[in-house]
């Protein structure tokens, strides 16, 4: 199991409702008359719901799939929702609701489908007033041409598309006055129709203009091209500032000689801010507002793109890790949590100077980028002001909280390193830092030789670490909710790194997966945790707690496991019934071959069998019936409704209340993860939960912490700190 954390609350899905449909429901109560569509609300809804399944499919795909973002954008303008409000409301919509709905973690996925979504959206809807343009002008020429044969119909032709065309349309001598323009030109500028005759195209000049636009504009007037397109600024009447996608033609005579030249314009100015804005969004992070790590990545890659073979620039990164951030998160929650991070990137923001990018890499890690640092003695500086930014208390949630942090320095000259290179070195040194003693800066030695390097590297550090006995158990109890009596107890693996010190398991369990290494590493946990319990046993008899321990799937696939598991508890005799084996949910219903076999024969000698993180895995419940299982453990999630007691989350109540009413259906014992306040364990007892587990009993401890508090015999007393 996973050691959960205080965490906001749940989504806000309805009961029982798809997520989808939720989703497509509250995108047609956005976008429901923005746009002329000829669809009812049902059948605006059924539309839109095809649309929110690729959005979700998109989002939810490893790696997020923005492209289908960009698609969906298409499809909303080809079916006509083309209404300003639209794509505003359905960026917002589904920023919000998907995250809600699918959980937090979808964050960054959903910006870069709804950036993707946008910009298809804007790419169609620019395509579809090109074609409009490009109608408009074969027709006005079509129409030039029909007056030599047919005057009067043609010029009621031309005067219809003129007057009606939503685009402004004006035109102009080749002397560059201003000789008509139709009502949209009027009402994008602000002029009237003889204020626009007194003026020449010259007057619509932007400051900002390229000497490139009136070359082109030169051109075009002595003859040499017909049209150009572009894209420029303009004022209005009131000096406000516009953006407009403009065409201007060449009209010809008979003779081929230019006679006229005639404008047509688009104002796109809040297509523009909204591009804008998105752009912003994908390179600044949301909380801080700082650049993001794709903003520092840009930079970063651009410093080594702009420097040729010979260059003598230089480059520096300060990679930073908050000291303690951890635990001021866990303990006095997120929202604290938050305004820290807030706070921190307020106070290293201010202290950097010209040329100096600070970014938020990502949790409480930050990385300030000097792209010309000419020596390490100016990154050296700077780690100095940062840490000295940092060291004064933060007056946040009426307190005073300290933060220190660990810095890793790199300096080195461009010609020498890659981006990867650097950021790996800053990596490794900020670890440097922190095994130093944190509060403090790292600079990277090129020198460092390769052992000293490999020792970061968690995944190569392993197969050693195992051998040498490195791993440590601590274990967390498991409480019946009725009585508060310790019923069993988890066993969590820590690793006591030689110069790193204590790792939790999320930094390890993952390398050792990928490696193979966890089938070794279980083996040592399993061996532990088997004597610790023996000596519970020997001392309390019947009082003493069952052991739960992780098997990872890897472990299940081991065609010795259970002849080594009975091996185990004969060598170190503890009762088979005082084992208890925890895999996850999506483990067991994954495969049906080897691991089943595997459970069974456990199942057989008479250990218990639990499933983690239940109902995370979206099993198959016909399915789950079959399994040799004894214990439902339910994630922690579930239970985040449920914290307060003034705040209760009624879906969190029917979904908890539901899948113990599953468990005990299937005749299996129900753990709640995840306890952390008195109110959260009591609705869990309300629901009929067996038992909890969690930071409100206590957090994880040695065993000989466990033996002193068997031998206390009391109840366990909730506790209300971390």
């Amino acid at each position: 199991m996973t050691e959960r954390v205080p965490a906001a609350p749940g989504s806000g899905r309805r009961p029982g409702a798809d997520p989808v449909d939720t989703l497509a429901a509250a995108w047609a109560d956005e976008v429901e008359g923005t746009s002329y569509v000829p669809m009812a609300s049902d059948e605006l809804q059924a539309h839109l719901r095809e649309l929110a399944v690729m959005v979700v499919d998109a989002v939810l795909a490893d790696p997020p799939r923005p492209e289908d973002g960009a698609e969906v954008g298409r499809r909303l303008v080809a079916a006509h929702f083309t209404g300003t409000a639209t794509v505003e409301r359905t960026l917002v919509m589904l920023t919000e609701q998907i995250p809600a709905l699918y959980g937090p973690g979808t964050g960054p996925a959903v910006h870069a489908v709804t950036a993707a979504l946008a910009a298809g959206y804007a790419a169609t809807l620019r395509d579809r007033t090109l074609d409009e343009q490009e109608a408009i002008r074969r027709a006005v020429l079509v129409a030039r041409h029909h007056t030599e044969q047919a005057l009067h119909a043609s010029e009621a032709r031309f005067r219809a598309i003129f007057h009606e065309a939503a685009i402004g349309i004006g035109l102009g001598d080749m002397e560059g006055r201003i000789l008509e323009v139709n009502p949209s030109m009027m009402r994008i500028f602000g002029h009237t129709a003889d204020e626009f005759r007194r003026l020449r195209v010259s007057d619509l000049a932007h400051r900002d203009d390229a000497r490139s636009v009136w070359e082109l504009y030169e051109r075009l007037v002595r003859g040499e091209i017909d049209n150009f397109r572009l894209e420029k600024r303009f004022y209005r009447r009131t000096g406000e500032e516009i953006v407009g996608h403009l065409t201007l033609s060449l009209v010809r005579d008979e003779e081929g000689r230019p006679a006229y030249q005639l404008a047509m314009l688009e104002d796109v100015t809040d297509r523009h801010r909204l591009q804008e804005h998105l752009a912003y969004q994908a390179y600044h992070d949301p909380l801080t507002t700082l650049a993001n790590r794709a903003r520092f990545t840009e930079r970063l890659e651009r410093v080594f793109a702009e420097a040729g073979p010979d260059s003598t620039r230089r480059v520096g990164v300060c990679f930073l890790d908050l000291d303690g951030f951890k635990t001021i998160n866990d303990s006095l929650g997120h929202g604290v949590g938050d305004l820290m991070l807030q706070e921190v990137a307020r106070r290293l923001e201010n202290c950097t100077r010209e040329g100096e990018l600070v970014a938020r890499s990502g949790g409480d890690e930050f990385v300030v980028l000097v792209e010309d640092s000419h020596g390490v003695d100016r990154l050296v500086t700077l780690a100095d002001r940062l840490l000295a930014a940092l060291s004064p208390p933060l007056p946040l949630a009426g307190q005073e909280l300290s933060v220190g942090a660990s810095i890793g320095v790199v300096e080195q000259a461009v010609r020498e390193t890659n981006a990867v290179d650097l950021m790996r070195a800053a990596d490794i040194t900020l670890y440097t830092a922190k095994a130093e003693g944190r509060g403090r800066w790292a600079v990277h030695d090129p020198g460092r030789d390769e052992a000293e390097t490999a020792r970061f590297t968690l995944s190569a550090a392993l197969p050693s670490a195992v051998a040498h006995g490195e791993f440590f158990v601590l274990y967390q109890p498991l409480v019946s909710l009725a009585d508060h009596r310790v019923r069993g107890v988890e066993a969590l693996v820590r690793w006591q790194h030689p110069r790193l010190g204590v790792l939790s398991p999320s930094l390890f369990i993952g390398p050792a997966e990928e490696t193979g290494v966890i089938v070794a590493l279980g083996r040592a946990v399993l061996e532990m945790a088997c004597r610790d319990a023996r000596d519970w046993y020997a001392e309390f008899g019947d009082g003493a707690p069952f052991v739960s321990v992780n098997v990872a799937p890897r472990q299940l696939h081991e065609p010795g496991l259970v002849a080594e598991v009975a091996a185990l508890l004969d060598r170190t005799g503890l009762p088979s019934h005082r084992l208890q084996v925890e895999l996850t949910e999506r483990a067991l219903t994954t495969d049906e071959g080897a691991p089943l076999k595997a459970l069974d024969g456990l199942r057989a000698m008479g250990v218990r069998i639990a499933v983690d993180d239940f109902g995370t895995g979206y099993s198959n419940l016909s399915y789950l019936r079959k399994l040799p299982v004894d214990v439902i453990k339910l994630d922690g999630s579930f239970g985040e409704g449920l914290r307060e007691e003034e705040l209760s989350d009624e879906v969190d109540e029917r979904i908890v209340g539901t899948l113990v009413s599953l468990g005990h259906a299937l005749d299996l014992t129900v753990t709640a993860e995840g306890v952390e306040t008195a109110a959260q364990a009591t609705r869990l007892r309300a629901l009929g939960c067996d038992e909890g587990q969690g930071w409100l009993f206590a957090p994880a401890l040695p065993a000989a912490d466990v033996a002193d508090l068997l031998r206390r015999g009391a109840p366990l007393a909730v506790t209300t700190g971390r």
